[in-house]
């Protein structure tokens, strides 16, 4: 005879599977709208399209030395130069997001294999419902390519282990290790670990059984060859460009003596003096970093990691190793790699550079599926230690900290709408310009210059944070102010500051007014401040101003 609560219970998960599939549409569908608006994000505009854009425009890949970003690794850059082609700027977004699609979709395929379907839908949703997610679904940047490569690489790596070690799945888990290498620099971390991994993993698993001790080292090497060639590209380009294959990171190593970029090479706790200086923490705050990046993620505020995630990452993992001895051996293993991955990974970013939600990524879907387990952890326990009444209480706490998950990853979404406002530039009732101008202010100088100079002009942007993208005329970027500071420096008279300008090739000026009168009084004395206003009075006419910033000419004399 049928159990009735056991009926009931299959019914009760049928329903669950409809709701959770249809806010995973409901989801994509939201993403989708609230990506069909111009990229107005830092990173698209200095970086992700403005690279593909010259790149474009020059008819082929060539050095920028202006653009430090434009050394970084490329895959899904690349893939962005495509829809760029055609004139489309908003499908790259597109293609950003079906990473994270299909990220959610290895997350579904190891959770029903290892669970259920039911699980597997709702790892899938909180997924792609976190916070970051989220934003980077929406944004023209490469960080989902990223968090997809890594993933399918510690996946092929679990099917390795289970297929006795075959060969060929190495093989396509140090592809894809590869081409999280060729995504972004992060990706030198997956390498790492996957390569320690490997030897670890075969030896642990073999020791009871007859195994060649040699073999361990063997498969690491072939890993990591598999991995380096399929980078070998962007470390070719880079080697010929600048003789370091990874610039310019660790430049102080590949170029001793030489002046240059030394990114990824300082102090090893240097960041942690920059976050006392700049944001005033205490030690102790600094310490719990890593825990605080689960619970105080804030978009654009660098105190608070650029980002959110979400408190449920950092409890739920934990109850995924009650009971771990009693997990099938295969699965243990499984848990106690993800565990590993995220820590380690989560360390090394700590130590290594300023947090950053984006910079530990590769671990969110770790994290995803040790929270999956750890919640049906949970309700295995409850069905098997609890009494029938109290057992319908705990499941209504389950029931409710699922529904809390859920919510609070809606309550971003809807606060994303607020802020995106997609809905009046779908409709057409804003147009392309005012969108972006809204979120770019200086949008309106930028279409002015591009309509009303001469194609060879030549910009000097101050700052203006690197944002190129949407200029058609050529830009140079002062690092740090370091050129025009240098040049007011040197300069005796105003004419010396013009004449400077213009041996640099320099015709016009594009200037944020509130940042650069700061800059100017901080960094220049009053004979300097003196010179420095007859020059913007007698060497330069203003075009034209709008939102803060201005847009200046300078003028040839004699």
């Amino acid at each position: 005879m049928a159990n009735p609560e056991y009926a009931k219970m299959l019914s009760f998960s049928k329903y669950l599977r409809i709701l959770f599939s249809g806010l995973l549409l409901s989801l994509t569908l939201s993403i989708i709208i609230l990506s069909s608006v111009p990229p107005v994000s830092r990173d698209a505009l200095t970086h992700h399209l403005a690279v593909p854009k010259l790149y474009l425009k020059h008819g082929g890949i060539y050095e920028i030395p202006s653009l430090i970003f434009s050394y970084y690794p490329m895959n899904l850059d690349l893939l962005y130069i495509i829809p760029l082609y055609f004139g489309n700027d908003i499908v790259p977004k597109f293609i950003h997001f079906s990473f994270a699609l299909l990220t959610a979709w290895l997350i579904f395929g190891y959770l029903r294999k290892r669970i259920n379907t039911l699980y597997a839908l709702l790892g899938a949703l909180f997924f792609l419902s976190l916070p970051v997610i989220v934003k980077l679904s929406t944004t023209v940047y490469v960080d989902l390519g990223l968090i997809f490569f890594s993933t399918a690489s510690l996946i092929c790596l679990f099917k390795w282990i289970e297929n006795d070690f075959k060969l060929k799945y190495l093989i396509i888990s140090a592809i894809f290790c590869g081409l999280a290498l060729g995504t972004k620099y992060n990706g030198l971390i997956v390498l790492f670990l996957l390569t320690l991994f490997v030897p670890f993993i075969y030896s642990r698993t073999t020791q009871n059984r007859t195994s060649k001790p040699y073999m361990a080292i063997w498969y690491s090497a072939v890993f990591m060859i598999v991995a380096l060639l399929i980078f070998s590209p962007w470390m070719t380009r880079n080697y010929i460009w600048t003789n370091n294959p990874v610039f310019p990171f660790y430049d102080n190593w590949f170029n001793p003596g030489e002046a240059g970029s030394t990114a990824g090479s300082a102090g090893f706790t240097g960041h942690f003096v920059m976050r006392k200086v700049i944001f005033n923490e205490s030690w102790w705050e600094t310490a719990l970093i890593p825990v605080r990046i689960f619970f105080q993620g804030q978009d654009g505020n660098p105190k608070y990691f650029d980002g959110r995630l979400s408190p449920f990452l950092f409890f739920l993992p934990f109850f995924a190793f009650f009971h771990i001895r009693r997990s099938p051996p295969v699965l243990r293993t499984e848990k106690n790699i993800l565990l590993a991955f995220v820590i380690l990974f989560l360390s090394f970013a700590f130590f290594k550079t300023d947090m950053r939600t984006r910079y530990i990524a590769p671990i969110i879907p770790p994290l995803v599926i040790l929270s999956i387990l750890g919640l049906r952890e949970i309700n295995e326990i409850i069905s098997n230690r609890c009494f029938a009444t109290s057992r319908k209480v705990w499941r209504g706490f389950v029931s409710l900290a699922v529904s809390l998950m859920i919510c609070l990853n809606a309550a971003y979404i809807i606060g994303e709408f607020r802020y995106v406002q997609p809905i009046s530039y779908i409709n057409g009732s804003v147009g392309r310009d005012e969108y972006i101008e809204r979120y770019r202010p200086e949008y309106s100088a930028i279409k002015f210059a591009n309509k009303h100079l001469l194609d060879n002009a030549r910009i000097l942007c101050v700052f203006l944070g690197n944002r190129g993208y949407y200029n058609d005329r050529e830009i140079l970027f002062d690092k740090n102010q370091n050129m025009f500071k240098r040049i007011v420096k040197n300069a005796d008279s105003p004419e010396r500051i013009s004449l400077d300008l213009d041996k640099a090739g320099i015709t016009h000026l594009l200037i944020r007014y509130d940042l650069f009168n700061n800059w100017s009084n901080n960094n220049f004395d009053t004979k300097e401040k003196g010179i420095l206003s007859i020059f913007f009075k007698e060497h330069v006419s203003p075009l034209f101003s709008k939102g803060g910033y201005g847009l200046f000419r300078l003028e040839k004399h004699g």
